[in-house]
């Protein structure tokens, strides 16, 4: 007797065929030992830099930084002074930008006012002369994928700004690129539509699978949308890692204060003892004392200096039983609370070292800081750990 029994097979959704040839165009990036001058003026300087295939990398840093002619030297819109760009294996400083396999998303989407949705996307296969019959078929898949198929026949002034930015990303990505590039596109949104369009953003690039390069300014925006993170200052690269990495271990201070809210001791190397994974690092910091913080050894007498995250600390009021001094076990100093303010699920404590003057900020949830009867004005005792504190080389 036979019985046939029946298995649950779990299967994935169906890829499309445009979803399939994006993922499939996606090539890394490497830019190697570039430089783009402006005649005595250099805008970026010796960039070296590898971003993997289907990685999201944002290019991180204040204006005047370099990243945006960063961008655009892959882009094709800048030439290269000095150096090469390669696009997959295939060197193309010398390729014209419409011949590169990328596609540049900008900060005004310009979308043609005058065309409707649907010739908005279509523009760009016209240009590559695709036949009609695959335009219409690759602008209907784009359009469905977008979630905009009803609004083909409208013109661009009738759609929303979060409507007009998915038909801008549609137009950049139904001529398939190896290379998506966003130059701030979230930067005219206001703050709800930019953490909904972020969050749309980072599920497309996954869903296609393909390279995404963003310029941003902004860092809580880099943290939510990248695989890779590259900060820029003065035309360099300070710092490349992923968002965990970043948080948790900034290199510099410039990275360090960036990344925002840090608090930054500086001052000098007095001991390092070696340890299996990161040194203890003694620095002596003028008119504050010795903090303990942990890094990689460097010289004793260097000059450096170390980071806390506000988040980390602790603040508990000042009595002659505490000792505002640093110790082995915790790193202690005293501040008077010069400023308290409540920013929703977090309040933000500014503070005032009591023996330097240099400002402090210590964060809270607002929930924990109400059970509290800490005020402003109030003099206190700012304690963290060692084992959370960054040394800072340069």
């Amino acid at each position: 007797m036979n019985i046939n029994t029946a298995t649950s097979v779990t299967t994935k959704p169906k890829r499309s065929q445009i979803e399939r040839d994006l993922q499939n165009n996606a090539a890394g990036v490497s830019m190697i030992d570039v430089t783009k001058k402006y005649g005595t003026f250099t805008a970026v300087e010796d960039l070296t830099l590898e971003i993997p295939a289907g990685y999201y990398c944002c290019l991180l840093g204040p204006s005047g930084c370099g990243k945006t002619t960063a961008l655009r030297m892959i882009a094709g819109h800048e030439e290269v002074t000095k150096g090469d760009i390669f696009i997959g294996d295939l060197k193309v400083n010398s390729i014209p930008a419409a011949k590169r396999s990328t596609s540049m998303m900008f900060q005004s989407y310009a979308l043609f006012p005058h065309k409707t949705i649907w010739q908005n996307i279509e523009f760009g296969l016209k240009m590559q002369k695709v036949p009609a019959a695959a335009r219409r078929t690759r602008v209907g898949e784009m359009l469905d994928l977008v979630g905009l198929s009803h609004l083909s026949d409208r013109l661009p002034d009738q759609l929303s700004g979060g409507q007009r930015q998915r038909i801008a990303l549609a137009r950049s990505l139904v001529t398939r690129p190896q290379v998506l590039m966003l130059d701030e596109p979230l930067s005219a949104l206001d703050e709800n539509l930019r953490v909904r369009m972020r969050t749309e953003l980072r599920k497309i690039q996954k869903q296609f699978g393909m390279t995404f390069i963003q310029v941003t300014h902004h860092v809580e925006e880099a943290f939510s949308l990248s695989d890779r993170i590259v900060v820029m200052t003065h035309g360099k690269i300070d710092q490349v890692a992923s968002p965990d990495e970043l948080f948790d271990t900034p290199a510099s201070q410039f990275v360090a204060k960036f990344m925002g809210d840090n608090n930054i001791f500086k001052g000098k190397v007095i001991n390092c003892v070696k340890d299996a994974e990161l040194d203890l690092i003694q620095l002596e910091v003028a008119d504050l004392g010795t903090i303990f913080c942990r890094g990689h050894g460097v010289a004793v007498g260097t000059e450096a200096a170390c980071s806390i995250r506000p988040d980390l600390m602790s603040v508990e009021p000042y009595t002659p039983d505490i000792p505002a001094q640093s110790s082995l076990a915790a790193n202690q100093i005293s501040a008077r609370i010069t400023a308290v303010e409540m920013t929703g699920y977090v309040t933000r404590v500014s503070l005032m070292a009591e023996s330097t003057g240099q400002d402090l900020l210590y964060k809270i949830r607002t929930e924990d800081w109400r059970s509290n009867s800490m005020q402003e004005g109030q003099l206190v005792v700012l304690s963290w750990s060692k084992d959370n504190c960054i040394f800072l080389p340069y």
